[in-house]
């Protein structure tokens, strides 16, 4: 190897006849101080020393610290298994539940139902736009104001047509709270009360669904689809955490795309109040 040693730089070697034969290929790891070679047996067992050579060649020292004899690997083999059999000791005084998968079941099938609801609000809403919107627009092509009045037409009748998926989700939606009540999740009660009753269930019953004027605003419109977008990753997130699978990019959305459609829906929901 090429650096600078006792001779200055140069290129320095050396050969070492081991005990007994090893892997043909050591993995070497160059640092700024040193040159570390790791060098595997080709079988596992113990040497009664390293080289053939009874005598230590002079520039080999032993590193204590990594230093490990058989007496020694016993010693950690035993502690190894006696830290699995208190850890097994402590895990059977735990009681078992024996709803856990049913429990976990249940958990499965109302986040799977909640998201196929709010993907169904999402695709239609979605359609709706483009196919009404790229309608109205051919009919006034030469009037771009006119155009645009018109594409916005194919909000108001957003409620009428999406109200009844809505009101099944956010009333399935109650849920949430009988789950953190009885400790089927860990969200906090509070929180969940708020969101779910004082927050989209009074927008949606109270304030859209007893006042028929706003049925037909396109406020309406961009409530339903900001609330729609969050659940689209949300409750998958919480479906795979329920078998114990992380997706890294379902979770970099589920702990992101909520900046900004949170404002955005409570924007949409300050205005539905406001009007």
């Amino acid at each position: 190897a090429q650096g600078h040693g006792a001779k200055g730089d140069n290129i320095y070697e050396f050969e070492i006849e081991f005990l007994e034969p090893v892997e043909p290929k050591p993995v070497c790891r160059m640092t700024q101080r040193q040159l570390n070679i790791t060098v595997q047996k080709k079988e596992s067992n113990w040497w009664e020393r390293l080289t053939k050579q009874e005598k230590r060649p002079l520039f080999l020292a032993p590193d204590f610290d990594r230093w490990l004899d058989e007496s020694d690997a016993e010693m950690e083999l035993k502690e190894k298994e006696e830290e699995k059999i208190n850890k097994m000791k402590i895990e059977s005084r735990v009681p078992k539940d024996p709803f856990k998968h049913l429990k976990k079941g249940y958990l499965i099938m109302y986040n799977l139902v909640q998201f196929l609801g709010f993907s169904w609000i999402f695709v239609n809403m979605t359609v709706r736009l483009f196919i009404l919107g790229k309608g109205n627009m051919e009919i006034h092509l030469f009037s771009k104001v006119v155009g645009f009045l018109c594409l916005t037409d194919s909000f108001y009748d957003t409620f009428h047509t999406i109200s009844d998926m809505m009101y099944f989700c956010q009333t399935l939606a109650i849920m949430e709270i009988m789950n953190s009540l009885i400790g089927l999740v860990r969200s906090p009660v509070i929180p969940s009360v708020v969101q779910v009753i004082f927050g989209r269930n009074f927008v949606l019953f109270v304030i859209l669904g007893s006042l028929e004027e706003m049925q037909s605003k396109p406020v309406v419109f961009f409530i339903f689809y900001f609330w729609s977008i969050i659940e689209l990753f949300r409750y998958p997130y919480y479906m795979l955490s329920c078998i114990g699978i992380e997706w890294k990019p379902l979770t970099w959305l589920r702990y992101t795309a909520w900046i900004p459609l949170y404002p955005l829906g409570g924007l949409a929901e300050g205005i539905s109040l406001k009007q």
